[in-house]
């Protein structure tokens, strides 16, 4: 059989099969092989074997298990990365929204958020007879005090509604600080502030959103626990 024989016969069994034979152009170098190449040198293999010794049946399903094993995980790949990006675009998204919002974060620097309010939480590691909250300015003065009374254990909520407008209009750092009597005398004991989310964006490795608190700098969004609207 000649050589044109041979290609009109693999042809016709790859029409038969579904796989669309190739229009007579200049080849261009491949990479990969694709699902029409191995089909190709299977059908020629067929044609080609030893009449005498032909493949068993089982040589060519574990050549045809190989090959759907690697164009799965090649679909599963592509799959993969279009799911990388759907998630970078969340990623962006939920870095937008937290702009402007308030965090809780650790610590005793405070500001009039958008309303001129301040908020934040303590938590008490044992019951607390006197609980109180007070609030100093730049110069170390008292500006503000809170007294929250008689406090079970846990989380104790503060905040300050009715702010001067001074403070507000002048959006002047307080320092915090918290008092506690859990038997043994007043103790101070490090309050909890909510704190405005100045800049956001995705951290160098695009795997999670990185925040810039305001007199706080940087944290990853997955570590914030609470956050106010």
């Amino acid at each position: 059989m000649s050589s044109i024989e041979n290609n009109q016969s693999l042809n016709n069994i790859l029409e038969k099969i579904g796989v669309k034979t190739p229009d007579n152009t200049p080849n261009t170098p491949k990479s990969s092989l694709g699902q029409e190449d191995f089909l190709k040198l299977m059908t020629t293999q067929l044609q080609n074997q030893d009449p005498f010794a032909p493949m068993e049946n089982g040589e060519f399903i574990a050549q045809m298990a190989q090959f759907s094993t690697v164009t799965g995980i090649t679909e599963m790949g592509e799959t993969l990365k279009g799911l990388a990006d759907k998630l970078d675009e969340f990623r962006i998204a939920t870095a937008s929204d937290l702009l402007g919002n308030s965090v809780l974060v650790p610590g005793n620097i405070a500001r009039p958020n958008k309303d001129g309010e301040i908020h934040g939480i303590i938590d008490l590691p044992s019951a607390s007879s006197e609980t109180s909250v007070s609030f100093f300015n730049e110069a170390g003065e008292i500006v503000h005090s809170i007294d929250l009374g008689a406090q079970g254990r846990g989380l104790v909520g503060f905040e300050w509604l009715k702010m001067p407008k001074e403070l507000i209009d002048n959006d002047t750092p307080l320092r915090v600080e918290a008092y506690i009597n859990t038997g043994e005398g007043s103790q101070g004991i490090s309050p909890s502030v909510f704190s405005e989310v100045i800049a956001a964006s995705l951290d160098t490795k695009g795997q999670g959103v990185t925040i810039d608190v305001k007199d706080f700098g940087e944290m990853a969004a997955a570590d914030v626990i609470k956050f106010r609207n």
